[in-house]
């Protein structure tokens, strides 16, 4: 009985700082997305393309999440507003972020230049799916390689997402991923589950991808003005 409060304060404690994360992040008008995944899915090379496609048209930073090293920091810096490594080499929680780390980034990030956030959590596709970090949408990048199974086995990351996106598509002629059934697979997780078939290598399905990321964000802006400005008139209608 008590390892199961135990679990539960945690799991509150962290709710809370993500709360206040997301309060934070919405002041700014800084829209947030977790992108989750196994190691080498391609979380980095889909933030990459990302910021690519979207350069002039949003100001993006990025916090990258990794046991150790600063390798995919460096990677992102020079086209990014501003990036953050955060490494979880001594930490208990080091196979995930959790909020209370990316309250520390924050304080870190020029929020006031920055429209949209990428988040690089830790690689792994169990303990991510616990823990909120006060993002607005949670992705979960899948590759070909992996294979089309990756659903079934864990499925707890794959029904909290808003988006799935389904990686290294340029390898369907070479592996064994049957893609129908990684999309039954998903649908009967999440039946309103965005899903983009892409290839961070070749570029194609990018497009998409970012039309639906710029959508998001400028989704996001209008809330937030529109609360803003009800805010200032006495109070929300």
């Amino acid at each position: 009985m008590r390892k199961i409060e135990l679990v539960q304060n945690i799991l509150e404690a962290n709710e809370s700082i993500a709360a206040q994360n997301k309060r934070l992040l919405d002041e700014h008008g800084v829209f947030a997305i977790n992108i989750m995944a196994s190691p080498g899915a391609g979380k980095t090379s889909l933030i990459l393309q990302t910021m690519a496609r979207l350069k002039g048209k949003l100001r993006i930073g990025v916090i990258e999440g990794d046991v150790a090293s600063t390798l995919d920091a460096e990677k992102v810096k020079n086209e990014a507003v501003g990036v953050v490594q955060i490494n979880t080499r001594n930490m208990p929680e080091s196979c995930s972020l959790i909020a209370s780390m990316l309250d520390a980034a924050l304080k870190k990030l020029p929020l006031e230049d920055i429209d949209l956030l990428l988040i690089e959590n830790v690689g792994n596709l169990i303990c991510p799916s616990e823990f909120v970090l006060g993002e607005h949408k949670r992705v979960v990048v899948s590759s070909l390689p992996e294979g089309d199974d990756k659903p079934i086995k864990y499925p707890m990351i794959f029904a909290d997402a808003d988006a799935v996106v389904i990686n290294k598509a340029d390898l369907l002629p070479y592996v064994d991923f049957d893609i129908a059934v990684f999309r039954r697979a998903i649908e009967g997780l999440h039946s309103k589950v965005k899903l983009f078939e892409l290839s961070c290598k070749t570029g194609a399905g990018i497009e998409n991808w970012c039309a639906w990321v710029l959508k998001e964000v400028e989704a996001n802006a209008y809330k937030s003005a529109s609360l803003n400005i009800s805010l200032e008139g006495g109070g929300i209608r």
